[in-house]
């Protein structure tokens, strides 16, 4: 991990100029920063800089360093480094991390002109179930605790990645292997702290440190999984009832999950992309269950999201090298299938084109 002077980043941000700020959230702000010459190396030219707003928010963005430290993996923003304390001064370090310039989920839902087709929809929740699942199969345990729309980031691959770890917090699993309790504190990590989320996320259950576990996770991805699907908001004063859980559940519940898709957007076209959205509504409505002994981990989600992608027969984004590597593959293979068409008789072969992706930066 690079350690990156104050100096270096103040001039790569403008010295925080209102310009380059791309988010604020309650424990900080994010600005992008352009560093000086390349950043050279695995550095790259263009990164992300998370300063807290006040002294608890140092305390926070301390956790959240930790955390993505520890918690390397595709579908967790990248963690690139941190800014050392001005020198002479008192203050706390900065979080350095990899500029997803494509926005939030929540921009791409509720201020794009052109809102995302359905296939990109369950593409975008198979990345976050599968980045929540690699976090709760960890040792020790990740517990997020603030995933929400805000906090899901999209990468120029068309990657979905989830951000914002002030308020994760790391537990052990071993010491309640088989007892069916919640998992306790890791002594390595900082204690299991009051309940905290975002109001209409957060896990109803969630009322006490004890009762702190992966279910409240679960939870609150299924909040952004109707979210996904109805376009709606989480919590929306203007509706009643304001809650996205509390007018969708029943929908789904009563058989007339159609009420709840997006209407911005066609309803999905064939029997099997129908069968398809249903899925990912029935799971969404287990992940909200009252009852958290209903609720499914996140490994199961993460095989019902899968396999509703492939059922409706939806590509997956490919993200190996980007846009301009995805065209060239493309104009290869094309090129290839002509000559071998031109030597023996085979079928057509249609290929579909990647899904476009929002330009506005959001962070939280």
């Amino acid at each position: 991990m690079r350690e990156f002077s104050y100096e270096e980043v103040e001039v790569a941000t403008g010295d925080f100029s209102a310009k380059n700020l791309v988010g604020k959230g309650s424990h900080g702000s994010v600005y992008k920063a352009r560093l000086k010459g390349g950043a050279g190396g695995r550095v790259p030219a263009v990164v992300a800089v998370k300063r807290a707003s006040h002294s608890q928010g140092e305390a926070k963005l301390e956790n959240e360093i930790a955390v993505l430290a520890a918690a390397r993996q595709p579908g967790v923003v990248n963690l690139v480094g941190v800014v050392a304390p001005a020198v002479g001064s008192k203050g706390q370090r900065m979080l350095v991390m990899e500029y997803m310039e494509n926005g939030s989920l929540h921009d791409l839902l509720h201020r794009s002109s052109k809102p995302p087709p359905w296939p990109r929809r369950v593409e975008i929740a198979l990345h976050v179930a599968s980045a929540v699942q690699a976090l709760h199969a960890a040792e020790p345990r990740v517990i997020h605790r603030d995933v929400k729309s805000a906090n899901i980031l999209l990468g120029r691959d068309g990657r979905a990645r989830l951000a914002d770890f002030s308020l994760a917090v790391k537990v052990s699993t071993a010491a309640n292997a088989g007892d069916g309790g919640a998992p306790s504190p890791d002594d390595s990590a900082v204690p299991a702290p009051a309940p905290a989320g975002t109001i209409g996320y957060l896990d109803p259950y969630y009322t006490e440190p004890g009762r702190l576990g992966p279910e409240s996770d679960v939870f609150s991805f299924g909040v952004v999984l109707l979210e996904l699907v109805s376009g709606r908001k989480v919590m929306d004063v203007n509706a009643s009832p304001s809650s996205i859980v509390a007018w969708a559940v029943p929908l789904v519940a009563a058989g007339t999950a159609r009420a709840v898709l997006d209407r911005r957007i066609a309803a999905p076209q064939g029997a099997d992309a129908e069968r398809a959205v249903s899925r990912v509504l029935a799971v969404a409505a287990r992940c909200v269950s009252e009852s958290v002994d209903r609720r499914p981990a996140m490994a199961e989600v993460v095989a019902e999201l899968h396999g509703a992608l492939e059922s409706a027969g939806w590509q997956r984004h490919r993200h190996a090298h980007g846009r301009l590597a995805g065209m060239l593959y493309r104009r290869v293979l094309s090129c290839w299938r002509l000559h071998v068409r031109r030597r023996v008789q085979t079928s057509k072969i249609v290929c579909s084109e990647g899904n476009s992706v929002l330009t506005q930066v959001a962070y939280d």
